[in-house]
This record gives structure tokens, C-alpha cells and sequence, in this order.
């Protein structure tokens, strides 16, 4: 049942689209979470449970955030005036004990299922020989998604303490926001004033988001079954048997990856986002032209943006207004001045982001390399910011001079392929070896000899990745200047603008999932 099968696509989404439309507008809400549920329990059978008591959770959790407002509100009519404040302080520390306790319930059950047996692991590792016992590793069995649903959740909870939204009173509300099957394994990840509008309407099924929807489920499938699944083949030979390669095949495969991983992960959000729009659901973009960006920062705010904007506001803007950081922000300015102030408290607000980027994504001391190392970059670039602008002051060069915009995208290119090497590679080690042999063994003479073939990818593959990639890269180059390709497709006569959407349909059913040469490859970001 993953997106891009045809039984998503031609069993489930039809038969889901069809009881939508036949039930009464007040029972649509329904039909979509018996599909949801129909969806998770598909995926992962029993451990549907963790989802079930999750919605639970988080439901009474916002119950009781709630009516403790409400009591606030009662007890703050009939007080004196000089009760109130102590009214409030109350209440805030009440309601600041009950979001702890949700925040930490949801993960802990998260730590537990995804992060005991690297915490076993390495505690055996580190203590074996001193401590009279070792901690026995369990087998044990994740469901897929709670990575994506337990940071929605939490993001729930935090806005209705907050009082930026109010908690749903309505169960099946909160159950099919938590469990909307085409977001449940994937993100992108969104907070309930993202979708509440759209998502219990139940309007009926209406032809423009029809034909919009599928063909955005087309366009992923493209990306998604044309370039990523075909690239695998050649990524996992080299990431798989490293030390037999040269360093112009490791610079291959960092660079394949990071396509891979892109027209992976954006593909299947366009078959996400498309499902969604299908219902008329709008789901947030996750995706804005990330390798247009001229800097690691703005990489971040380009590629999976819920996920960036999930940390920004439940952990950066937090940790940035915290009590520790206004006392430091006062010390600093008094003994160290305005720069190294705002250094340290960079440092301290993106430390924990980072940190948790990285764990989010596993439990390998890879990926927490890779949370620390766009964290180290991210801090140098504001650190070296200032000393930047006074030298292209000084040399009179503008902001938007275009030489100056090519040479950032290319230095952002070269940290993107370096932290996706890190990413890839099975372990720190593996990572610190193959970037070691890009210096030690470097023949560029392997990219054009027939060395790639040699890993298990045809000339066809390679052919059809190349052709992929340049017509991506067209569509997203014009979204980088304001072009929207769609509404410019509108424009064109009927027979060109249909003969556009059944190339692109014939390339997924010739080209990617009936070629001879396909190979199933599953979701990488669902195993997240």
C-alpha cells in the first residue's frame, strides 16, 4: 500500500473518492477516517494501536488544557483584583504541567520504540567491561509514521496551551486529523489550523481539484518512479561496497543520492499533496526549489519545510525566549557586546534543533553527525555574516550580483552532497571513509569508461534518469521565477496541454513502473 502501488492508486484512492461522494456531506468526515484507518492498519496490522491511543492522548490532553482556561476565566471574574495575578500564575503552572506531561508521555512512547536499542548498544559498548550487567536489546516492532504523527500532536497540544487554537471537542475530528492516510506516513507535517478548514468540510468531489489532484499524483509518480527508483540501483552498489571505488564514484554517489533522496521525497509529497486535493484537502508545500538556495540556511527553509517549521516554532522560538537566554542576553551584552551576545544565543536557540533534526531522522550516530554538521555550518555563516557584507561593501558588490548569486548556489551544492554522503553512508565510519577516498583515489576517468554500468544500471536507466532530471529541473527553474506551470498549461490550446499530460502518464506506465528494468524500491522517508 505504499503511494506509488498500483493498489493505492487504482483500488484504494478510487474506492475511497467513490464512498466519499455517495455519503451525505455530514458523513464525509467519517468515510475519510474509516479509509484512514482502513490505510494505517494496511501498513502496519496491530500497531495501529499506538495510533489509536495517541489520538486518545492527545484528545483529552487538549480537553483538560481547556477547560483549566475556562477555570481560569470563571475564578478570574469573581476575584479581587489583587487575586488575579495569583489566579494566573496558577493556572499557567497547572496548565505548563499538563502539556510536560502529554509532551513527555508522547516522547517517551516515541524514544522508547525508536531510540532503546541504540541506547542499549552503546551503553554495552562504552560500559561493558565495567558495569556487572549489560542491557539486553529487544526486538522491537515501530509502526510506520510516528515520527510524522508524534510532532503533529505535540505541535496540537503546544497551540492550544498557547491559546492560538481550541482543542477539538469532537473526537473523530482530532482522530482524522492525526490519521488522514495520505499524510499518515510521510508528512508533510501540519498544525490543525492548516487543515481544519478543508479537511471537515466534506464538499463534494468537484472536477478542477479531480483533474489537478491526479495530475500532481502523476508528476510524483515521475520523479518518484522515473529518476529516484531507477538511481537506487546505482547508489546502493556504491554506498554498499564503498572501498571497491574510486573517489569520482564516490562523488557519484553522493550526488545521485542527493537526487534520489529529492525526487523521492518531493515526489511522493506531490502524490500526498495531489491525494489530499482530490477531497479539496489543502496540505501545506514542503518543497519550495531547494537547490536554487544560496546558503545551508536557506537550504533548510526550502526543503522539508514542515519539518523546519515544526522546529522553529515548538523548539527555537521557545528555547530563544526562555528565562536561561534573556539572563544570557543581558550578562553577554553587559560583559562581551552585541556580537558574541548574539553568537552565543544563536548557538544556544539552533543547538537543540539540530540535535533533535538529526535524532528525528534515527538512531545512528549518523544522523546526529548530520544534525551537528549543518548546525556547525548554519552558526560559521552567521558568525562570518558581518565580516561578508563589509568586504562586498567594500568591493561594491551588490546583493544581487548574478556571479556572486552562481558561486553561493555552488558552495550550497557542495555542502548539500557532503552532509548526504553522511547521511547515506552506513555509519560515521563508512562516512568518514568514503570522504576520505574522494581525496586519496580520484579517477575521473570512471564516469565516462562504462564504471557505471557496471552497477547495475543500463544505458536506458541512465538515459531515463538524465531526460527525468532535465525536465525537472525546467519546471522547477521556472517556479524559481514566479512561473506557474499549471496555470501557463491552462493557457495552451486543449491539444497541446493534454498531449503534455498523457506524455507524462505514458513515461511513469512505459518508462517506470512496467519497464523491464524497474525495480520496487520502498519509501525512504517513511522508514523515518
Amino acid at each position: 500500500m505504499a503511494y506509488q502501488s498500483l493498489v493505492y492508486g487504482f483500488v484504494f484512492l478510487p474506492l475511497c473518492l467513490a464512498a466519499y461522494q455517495i455519503a451525505p456531506q455530514r458523513w464525509r468526515k467519517r468515510v475519510l477516517l474509516a479509509f484512514s484507518y482502513l490505510f494505517f492498519w494496511l501498513l502496519s496490522r496491530e500497531l495501529i494501536i499506538y495510533l489509536l491511543g495517541t489520538t486518545v492522548f492527545v484528545h483529552c490532553t487538549g480537553i483538560w488544557l481547556e477547560w483549566l482556561k475556562s477555570e481560569q476565566k470563571a475564578e478570574l471574574l469573581t476575584a479581587d483584583r489583587s487575586e488575579k495575578k495569583r489566579i494566573k500564575s496558577i493556572y499557567q503552572k497547572r496548565s505548563r504541567h499538563v502539556l510536560a506531561f502529554g509532551v513527555l508521555m508522547l516522547l517517551g512512547t516515541l524514544a522508547y520504540l525508536k531510540y532503546y536499542n541504540f541506547f542499549a548498544s552503546n551503553v554495552n559498548g562504552i560500559f561493558g567491561g565495567i558495569l556487572p550487567f549489560t542491557i539486553e536489546q529487544k526486538n522491537i516492532l515501530m509502526p510506520v509514521g510516528i515520527s510524522f504523527y508524534t510532532l503533529q500532536a505535540i505541535g496540537y497540544m503546544a497551540d492550544v496551551y498557547w491559546g492560538k487554537i481550541r482543542a477539538e471537542e469532537n473526537m473523530e475530528k482530532t482522530a482524522l486529523f492525526m490519521a488522514f492516510f495520505p499524510q499518515i506516513m510521510e508528512g508533510p507535517i501540519c498544525r490543525y489550523q492548516d487543515t481544519c478548514d478543508t479537511l471537515y468540510e466534506g464538499r463534494p468531489l468537484q472536477m478542477n481539484n479531480l483533474t489537478d489532484g491526479y495530475i500532481r499524483i502523476f508528476w510524483g509518480l515521475f520523479k518518484k518512479t522515473v529518476i529516484a527508483d531507477r538511481l537506487a540501483i546505482g547508489v546502493d552498489a556504491i554506498f554498499g561496497n564503498y572501498a571497491s571505488y574510486s573517489g569520482s564514484m564516490i562523488v557519484f554517489a553522493a550526488v545521485a543520492y542527493t537526487i534520489q533522496l529529492y525526487m523521492e521525497f518531493s515526489g511522493c509529497m506531490d502524490i500526498i499533496i495531489g491525494s489530499g486535493q482530490l477531497f479539496g484537502v489543502k496540505l501545506p508545500e514542503n518543497f519550495r526549489q531547494p537547490f536554487s538556495a544560496q546558503s545551508a540556511a536557506e537550504f533548510w527553509r526550502r526543503w522539508h519545510i514542515t519539518l523546519g517549521t515544526w522546529f522553529k516554532t515548538y523548539i527555537f522560538y521557545p528555547v530563544s525566549m526562555s528565562s536561561p537566554v534573556k539572563k544570557w542576553n543581558q550578562y553577554g551584552r553587559k560583559h562581551f557586546g552585541k556580537y558574541i551576545t548574539m553568537l552565543g544565543t544563536s548557538a544556544i536557540a539552533l543547538f537543540p534543533v539540530w540535535m533533535c533534526n538529526g535524532l528525528w531522522h534515527g538512531a545512528r550516530w549518523s544522523y546526529i553527525f548530520y544534525g551537528m554538521y549543518y548546525f556547525s555550518l548554519i552558526l560559521v555563516g552567521i558568525a562570518v555574516e558581518p565580516v561578508r557584507d563589509r568586504i562586498l561593501k567594500i568591493l561594491h558588490i551588490g546583493p544581487d550580483f548574478q556571479g556572486l548569486k552562481y558561486m553561493r548556489i555552488a558552495k550550497t551544492w557542495v555542502i548539500i552532497f557532503i552532509g548526504e554522503l553522511f547521511f547515506r553512508a552506513d555509519g560515521l565510519r563508512a562516512g568518514l571513509h568514503m570522504f576520505r577516498s574522494i581525496f586519496r583515489n580520484f579517477q575521473l576517468s570512471n564516469l565516462w569508461d562504462g564504471s557505471l554500468l557496471n552497477l547495475g544500471m543500463s544505458r536506458a536507466d541512465l538515459f531515463a534518469v538524465m531526460a527525468g532530471c532535465i525536465v525537472v529541473a525546467i519546471v522547477g527553474s521556472a517556479k524559481e521565477r514566479g512561473i506557474r506551470v499549471r496555470n501557463s498549461l491552462e493557457k495552451k490550446p486543449v491539444f497541446i496541454r493534454w498531449s503534455i499530460y498523457y506524455a507524462l502518464i505514458l513515461a511513469v506506465i512505459v518508462i517506470a513502473a512496467y519497464g523491464d528494468d524497474y525495480q520496487v524500491v520502498d519509501m525512504i522517508y517513511a522508514g523515518f
